[in-house]
Parts: C-alpha cells; sequence; structure tokens
C-alpha cells in the first residue's frame, strides 16, 4: 500500500479557529488526522530559513519542553525554522500540523526534500493540511495565502528568527490582526536573523526565555495538564472513544457493537488505528498499546 493509500487526501472541516478570521478559506484538505480535542492548544512556530546555530538550539529546546503538554505545533513544512519545529515536535511525542504552500499529493509537496519529514508526520499521527487543489505546484502568492491558516488555526505564533524583510514576519503580522499572541525569542544584537523578533518585541510581542513563558501564554496551567494526561489528546473524537472502550482487552465483535457506527465505519476506524501502531490483537481481543 502507497504512502496515499494509506493517508489519503480528504475534505477537513474548517477548524473553529480558521472561521474567526475575514478571509477564511473555503475549502481545506487534509491528510492523515487533525487533531480535534477541544482542550489542545495550536502554536505556529514560524522563523527564517536561513536559520543560526542559536536559533535552532532555541526552537528544539523551547518545543522539547513543551512535552507532555496539550500543545499541537503548526508549521508550514519549509526549510529552516519550521522543518526544525515539526522534527522537534515528533522528538518531544508532540502533534504536528503541516501547511505546505502546495498541494497535498506526494508528486508536488513542497519542498520535496521535506516529503519524507511529512511522512513522519503522518505516520506519528499529524496532519498536512492544504486549501490548494491537490496537484498545486507552489507559486511566490502561495506562500501569504498558507501564512494566513497557519496564524488563523493557531492561539499563537512563535517568531524564532527573522530579519526585517522576511516572509516570517507576514505570519506574525496576519496573527495580530487575527487577534492571536504574538511571541518572539530574542536573539544576539549583532546576528541579522534578531532583528524582526527585536522589532517585535518592541511593539508589544510576548518576549519567550523559556518554555514556561509559552504555557503562560497559552493559557496552560500544570494542574490541568495532570487530569488530562490520561488520554492521548492527539486522537480524534472517535479514535477518544475506542481508547476509552479499551481500557481492558475486548473481542473485535464486542468492540464494534460499542462504538455504535456501522460495520464498515468501525472496521475502517480500527484499520486505522491498528496501521499508526496504536492499538494490537492479542488472544483474540483487542487492547491499546
Amino acid at each position: 500500500m502507497s504512502l496515499e493509500e494509506m493517508y489519503p487526501i480528504q475534505t477537513l472541516a474548517i477548524p473553529s479557529l480558521l472561521l474567526e478570521i475575514t478571509d477564511s478559506p473555503k475549502k481545506l484538505s487534509v491528510r492523515g488526522t487533525f487533531p480535534t480535542h477541544p482542550d489542545l492548544k495550536f502554536l505556529s512556530v514560524v522563523g527564517s530559513r536561513k536559520y543560526t546555530s542559536y536559533g535552532r538550539q532555541a526552537c528544539e529546546a523551547l518545543i522539547h519542553g513543551l512535552r507532555g503538554y496539550p500543545v499541537v505545533i503548526v508549521s508550514g513544512l519549509a526549510l529552516g525554522i519550521d522543518g526544525i519545529a515539526h522534527q522537534a515536535a515528533l522528538d518531544a511525542s508532540l502533534t504536528t500540523v503541516a501547511v505546505p504552500a502546495s498541494g497535498l499529493s506526494d508528486s508536488v509537496l513542497y519542498p520535496a526534500t521535506h516529503r519524507m519529514l511529512a511522512r513522519d508526520i503522518l505516520e506519528q499521527g499529524g496532519a498536512l493540511v492544504s486549501e490548494f487543489a491537490p496537484d498545486w505546484h507552489p507559486r511566490l502568492e502561495s506562500f501569504p495565502q498558507r501564512n494566513r491558516i497557519m496564524a488563523g488555526m493557531s492561539h499563537a505564533v512563535l517568531v524564532v528568527e527573522a530579519e526585517y524583510k522576511s516572509g516570517t514576519l507576514i505570519t506574525s503580522k496576519l496573527a495580530a490582526e487575527y487577534n492571536r499572541d504574538v511571541l518572539a525569542i530574542p536573539g544576539p544584537i549583532q546576528s541579522t536573523t534578531s532583528q524582526g523578533p527585536h522589532m517585535l518585541i518592541q511593539k508589544g510581542a510576548a518576549l519567550v526565555a523559556s518554555s514556561k513563558d509559552i504555557l503562560e501564554a497559552l493559557g496552560i496551567q500544570k494542574e490541568d495538564v495532570v487530569a488530562q494526561q490520561k488520554i492521548p489528546l492527539h486522537l480524534t473524537i472517535a479514535e477518544t472513544n475506542v481508547y476509552t472502550l479499551l481500557q481492558e482487552p475486548i473481542a473485535r465483535d464486542e468492540l464494534v457493537h460499542k462504538l455504535k457506527l456501522s460495520v464498515s465505519e468501525a472496521n475502517i476506524l480500527l484499520a486505522s488505528l491498528e496501521l499508526k501502531g496504536h492499538i494490537v490483537e492479542r488472544l483474540g481481543k483487542l487492547e491499546w498499546k
């Protein structure tokens, strides 16, 4: 089975946050599992393609510090900080959503060098999202269009590194227009990639020096997280129902009956969970791994 057969392109209901913006997309496509748990907070992480070692280390450390918290990392699958953010999220077992400036077919997914990263995102329960046709090749205007979706679907936008005249700042500008929190990491004063974050901080963006700063901006309290960790937050509502029912091993037929879905819908759901490695059948019964 090919990757496109395992993770076909489907229509995604426009997320409620994205419906709030004035230029909300008319249609979205998705591959993989778009996270829908109501307690999740979406954080867009953006930055320069020409990142520094400082920017990479800061991005990785801050995202790793969010491990175990109900945070989804959103980025654009681009070279540079985008790819670093996605990989750091995967390493920290956080759900990540990629919004490329292309269609979602394997043949056009941009950039081509990040197609393996896109596969890893899908295999670890994340999603690829686009408003473009499946075979859409990126154009110059595709990037700001994509940026508005990232800003619109997120509760906050974190700017890692950016020069004054950087496309990264388009996302932060849109975030401010959409009444989203803008966060920025300060950097060395002699670095040109610190110019953008420093300008944003001067204009009122929240200065981020630790993962705790991000959690506070997202309104996440530690005591809330302890209760939420019982259920994996990257699951869809249907997958959460399976998780709840599989607190003890259950025969497949009994589980299908309890799900109150059609037999075909239940089997598709269970097959998807098996492919993702969430459930396994042992001694004639299904159990959560």
